[in-house]
């Protein structure tokens, strides 16, 4: 992965965090890594559990940042989500998957943040 797009991504999970940072979220975890993968950002608000795909472009040429979130990444999400759940005792608390839509300019400047809550359903079957 190039410098470029690493920066990128680490700023957009900045954001993100500040975002849900203002709007009164825990933040639990971010880069939680399993040999599965990994998810940018686990939050909580209340007794929800929040587990959230943040993706991050500098231009919607390739698509928008959120139609990167395929039911593959849905699924691998949902395996990670279920062993974090599973090591920490929480499979009895609600939880959903958010995805968070991040658009910069070339200049690295934020022009669109947009939360998508609930943005897909817990994969059983991962």
């Amino acid at each position: 992965m190039s410098d470029s797009r690493i920066k990128v991504g680490k700023i957009g999970e900045t954001l993100a965090i500040e975002h849900f940072k203002a709007q009164g979220y825990e933040i639990r975890a971010r880069n939680y890594r399993t040999r599965s993968g990994e998810i940018d950002l686990i939050v909580q608000r209340g007794k929800r559990v929040v587990f959230v795909e943040v993706k991050t472009r500098r231009s919607s040429k390739f698509g928008l940042p959120q139609a990167a979130v395929t039911p593959a990444k849905q699924r691998q999400v949902s395996k990670i989500a279920l062993s974090y759940l599973q090591r920490h005792n929480l499979l009895d608390v609600p939880c959903q998957f958010d995805v968070v839509a991040i658009v910069l300019s070339w200049k690295f400047e934020l022009i669109k943040l947009q939360h998508i809550e609930n943005a897909f359903e817990f994969y059983a079957n991962g």
